[in-house]
């Protein structure tokens, strides 16, 4: 694997991230279009792409809460590479790039069956609820970005 990071800036960027997300989860599980791509993919919305050799393999998106907070989410990678440490990856990229912009927490929705993922980088549940989702039900968990 020939792994390269993307901090999305221009179109064809964002175009590799849409095509993840549609591939990788949208198309696997069902989801519309409408509903896949929604209020928060805006022009301020952050993209973090990995490619292979130039091709777009694993994705995630951030936006900002508040002053201080980002929600991480639509983190995927093709399932041809998954099991590989590049789920990790992007989300330790948003990381890196939160960080950058000031961030001091980042925050995730994480599928009820991700948790364990998210808690071995680092996530902490936050509360007991359960968040019902059209497709998925998810925990809210949250980490501390530490500045240098």
């Amino acid at each position: 694997m020939n792994i390269k990071v993307i901090r999305a800036t221009e179109t064809w960027q964002y175009a590799g991230a849409y095509y993840v997300r549609i591939q990788g989860m949208a198309r696997q599980h069902g989801i519309t279009l409408r509903r896949e791509f929604d209020e928060h993919d805006t022009p301020d919305t952050k993209y973090i792409v990995l490619t292979d050799d130039d091709f777009p393999v694993a994705t995630c998106r951030f936006y900002e809460l508040d002053g201080s907070s980002a929600m991480i989410g639509r983190v995927v990678v093709l399932p041809d590479y998954r099991g590989k440490g590049l789920g990790k990856r992007v989300v330790k990229e948003a990381e890196k790039w939160l960080h950058d912009l000031g961030y001091t927490k980042a925050v995730i929705e994480s599928r009820d069956v991700a948790v364990g993922f998210y808690e071995k980088i680092g996530y902490e549940t936050i509360g007991t609820d359960i968040i019902h989702g059209d497709t998925f039900d998810c925990i809210r968990m949250e980490k501390k970005i530490f500045t240098k």
